[in-house]
């Protein structure tokens, strides 16, 4: 009897027990096992692995050169939203986001783009989640005296059923089936219309935040990009937008990579605009100093936004006690110089205790 260890287990066993050829492999195991004791497979530094594999942690500059090895992220909307993103776009009812959201997705399906506005991916299907309008009232949106337009084959739009009934655990029960629809469809682009009407159920902002936790998982899980509408509250037509301007903007801001808001121009009723509010992989193109312009129009059965130019979002707020940081400059300038308030006021075309706000403030610091 031979007594042999290998990998801290003992064997007691005859030789002439065995075949020759089992015992030649069980040699060439223990040489092997010998040279190279089992270890766990190296990804990065093991005295920073995490045993439910939750986290993954690699030196600063091993993420540098995972950084360099994945391309730049494509333009899905110009410098508004890119490739991989989970974007959110606001505004407030009825000022025209969900047929930009449906013009988009149709563009992003036909893989053209917004002119002059880039789009730099190939066409692909698109999922267009609708909370908002039931099919007859999207079917009367998109249908002219000659019949309905016709969308790309790759554009699929999805409803709630209303056969369903009622669903315990409603939010979890919506977040299954946008999965379902993904694998389905093979979507690329995901729309949600919108994330408001999920906070509106339960009349709280928390089912919005999980959803938009969600939206975070599935855009990594999927690689797909995002793009969810949100309302905002009653604000202040005087001021520019902001992210505070988002219902429940301060948690949900948070969770997404990008963020543009739509405003309604108080100095023509059918523009609209677009401003950048948040951004990751570009840098500020459109902002308060240049908002993107458009009008609504319909094109062969097609509601649209066709872009109308550049200007100023003060342009398109109302007056009222607005006053631009050139002219707060310009008002303190003209007091410095002798001019009364209300020469400053009328040179400015702004209200003489505007004029006076200003300076007060100024003297008070």
């Amino acid at each position: 009897m031979t007594e042999i260890t290998y990998a801290g287990v003992t064997d007691n066993f005859h030789f002439s027990d065995r075949p020759k050829q089992i015992e030649m492999i069980r040699d060439a195991i223990r040489e092997g096992m010998e040279r190279n004791p089992l270890r766990k497979p190296k990804q990065a530094d093991e005295r920073y692995d995490c045993a439910d594999d939750l986290f993954e942690i690699r030196c600063a500059n091993e993420w540098m050169d995972v950084g360099c090895r994945r391309p730049p992220p494509k333009m899905l909307f110009d410098n508004f939203w890119f490739e991989n993103e989970l974007c959110i776009l606001f505004a407030d009812t009825n000022v025209g986001k969900s047929i930009l959201a449906v013009q988009l997705g149709n563009c992003l399906a036909n893989g053209n783009d917004i002119e002059p506005f880039k789009t730099e991916t190939a066409a692909c299907p698109v999922l267009y989640v609708d909370f908002e309008q039931s099919a007859a009232q999207f079917e009367a949106r998109y249908t002219v005296y000659d019949g309905p337009y016709k969308f790309s084959p790759r554009f699929f739009r999805a409803e709630l059923n209303a056969a369903a009934g009622h669903v315990r655990n409603y939010i979890d029960r919506v977040h299954y089936c946008i999965e379902e629809g993904l694998r389905k469809t093979g979507a690329k682009v995901l729309i949600i219309d919108n994330l408001t009407y999920l906070a509106n159920q339960a009349g709280q902002i928390g089912d919005a935040l999980s959803m938009m936790k969600f939206l975070k998982t599935i855009k990594s899980k999927y690689h797909i990009s995002i793009l969810a509408l949100a309302h905002t509250p009653k604000r202040n037509q005087t001021r520019p937008i902001t992210n505070n301007d988002m219902h429940g903007s301060k948690m949900l801001i948070n969770f997404c990579d990008s963020a543009f808001a739509m405003g309604r121009s108080q100095k023509n009723s059918n523009i609209r605009y677009l401003k950048q509010i948040k951004q990751r992989n570009s840098s500020e193109v459109y902002g308060e100093g240049r908002v993107c312009l458009f009008t609504i129009e319909r094109s062969g059965g097609l509601l649209r936004l066709c872009p109308a130019g550049y200007e100023p979002e003060h342009e398109h707020l109302q007056k009222a006690n607005y006053i631009t940081i050139a002219d707060r400059q310009a008002a303190k300038k003209m007091f410095s110089e002798g001019l009364s308030k209300r020469q400053i006021a009328l040179q400015l075309d702004i209200a003489r205790s505007t004029v006076r706000r200003i300076l007060e403030e100024e003297e008070n610091g």
